[in-house]
């Protein structure tokens, strides 16, 4: 049984109350870590250390070129520490470890560039009207940076918010899922490591109702990111707005992917498993609503149970495994109830439907492909996000009855386009309220490309250089050249 500590202030250290929560390996089902419970007064002390390395810590004093290669250096002991680690992350959360082992390496470029942009941030002058003044901008550290992360892929969360932060010149206090918190505290050592200056750094693990809590109310943080449910991500942003606080939410979906008759059946056909059925669904991008025109819709169903029928469900840590566990108990239970929602509101069952059992699925956390037809979109199973592995199928006649029932959703995050017509994929790029659109593929990602939704789906953008705007505040100068002064001070010059 392993422990994990808080990391604050440069060190690993207890939290006050003495308290642990167990880490459950949810395809073993048994717990194989503890990690330190935090307390609000333990929260108190990471976002002291946050502001003191923020305001008068080496990290304020550092040029931006110094920031950015301490940046660099914790992108080079990803990469010596990637194969640990990622056992670590599909051991604590389920996922498949070659997922995980391929994520390790985007983990390790986001820190390469953005360790590249913290000497790139650049203000501007601006040759206004008035004479004999030099105006300018200048471009500024937000503040302390609270990180609130899920469960799903917590060390990319992790770093997707942490180093364009840490780039703009922020400290962070990051608070991980409770449910898997350990590759975070393994990247925590790795920022010590690196040699960043102490307090600028900090991770406290515990419950949302409390850390998180804590975390988003108290007044030495100025900028909230956030990755969970959209109910949760609502809460979060009214909090902060009593407060004024800068927030960032990358939130749930309800996603189409929408197949045409003249697409390439067999890529759409494996775009549309792996959308939904990789990661067991457990991601905000599943592609959770399938629209497929009516003229294909049985040649293309047909194809989709081919494919999911030979789906391999085991070990995440098996190289031949598809399909891992779901992460935690409640949200087993949560896909299991969505199961009898779906056949109460009349979709068919085609596929699945069931708790997985049989030989090499332990721990009790398996959900079989599942693949739901005669869905209307006004159902809840067409409406809710589930995050598990089912599909929805839902027919369309017309492109513009596609565009209709891809934007009939509270959310918008991403959609799939699967069509060999460039002019209606401009269409239908154009037409679709979300915030990423994949044409002809799906689960296409890029630390160099921005990221988030529109609608219930979030605010801001993570990713790419509008990433670190997230951060950053504009401060305007207005220098007088003039040696005679204000002729009137009473007159607006």
């Amino acid at each position: 049984m392993h422990r994990y500590q808080l990391f604050i202030d440069g060190a690993f250290t207890d939290a006050e109350g003495g308290e642990w929560i167990e880490s459950v390996d949810p395809y073993h089902g048994e717990a194989w870590a503890e990690i330190a419970r935090a307390t609000r007064g333990d929260v108190d002390r990471a976002v002291t250390s946050a502001v003191k390395a923020m305001e008068r810590g080496p990290w304020s004093k550092m040029t931006a070129s110094a920031r950015g290669k301490v940046l660099r250096k914790i992108g080079d002991l990803v990469v010596a520490n990637a194969d640990r680690i990622a056992r670590i992350e599909a051991r604590d959360n389920g996922k498949l470890l070659t997922e995980v082992r391929g994520q390790l390496n985007g983990v390790a470029e986001c820190w390469y560039y953005f360790s590249g942009l913290a000497d790139k941030i650049e203000g501007s002058s601006i040759p206004i009207e008035k004479a004999d003044t030099l105006a300018f901008t200048v471009r500024e550290p937000i503040g302390v940076v609270a990180a609130l992360t899920a469960w799903n892929s917590p060390i990319w969360f992790a770093t997707i918010k942490c180093a364009p932060a840490l780039a703009a010149g922020c400290s962070v206090v990051v608070k991980p899922s409770e449910f898997a918190s350990a590759s975070t505290l393994e990247l925590a050592a790795l920022v010590k490591e690196a040699g960043m200056p102490d307090g600028v750094f900090n991770v406290v693990t515990g419950f949302g109702h409390d850390v998180g809590a804590a975390l988003v109310e108290h007044p030495g943080v100025t900028k909230i990111t956030f990755t969970g449910s959209d109910a949760t991500g609502a809460k979060i942003y009214e909090t902060a707005a009593r407060h004024m606080k800068r927030v960032s939410l990358e939130l749930g979906g309800k996603s189409p992917n929408i197949v045409f008759e003249d697409a390439n059946l067999e890529l759409a056909a494996a775009g549309v498993v792996s959308g939904i059925f990789g990661a067991s669904g457990q991601m905000c991008t599943a592609g959770s609503r399938l629209l497929v025109h009516k003229s294909i819709k049985e040649a293309f169903t047909a194809k989709l149970i081919d494919l999911a029928s030979h789906i391999k469900l085991g070990d995440p840590m098996d190289p031949a495994t598809n399909v891992g566990p779901i992460a935690t108990a409640p949200q087993f239970k949560k896909v299991l109830e969505y199961l009898d929602v779906a056949r109460a509101d009349g979709a068919r069952c085609i596929l699945g439907g069931h708790a997985a059992t049989g030989q090499g699925l332990t721990g009790g956390q398996f959900v079989e492909p599942t693949i739901f037809s005669d869905v209307t979109n006004n159902m809840r199973i067409a409406q809710e996000e589930v995050f598990g592995p089912i599909l929805s199928i839902i027919t369309f006649d017309s492109e513009d009855e596609a565009i209709e029932i891809g934007n009939d959703i509270a959310y918008g995050l991403v959609a799939g386009v699967w069509t060999q017509n460039i002019g209606r994929a401009m269409r239908m790029t154009k037409a679709l309220k979300v915030g990423t659109v994949w044409v002809n593929t799906y689960r296409a990602y890029s630390y160099m490309m921005p990221f988030g939704g529109m609608k219930k789906s979030g605010l801001g953008r993570e990713g790419g250089i509008e990433a670190i705007n997230e951060y950053l505040e504009t401060k305007s100068v207005f220098m007088s050249t003039s040696d005679e002064g204000p002729v009137n001070p009473f007159i607006m010059r």
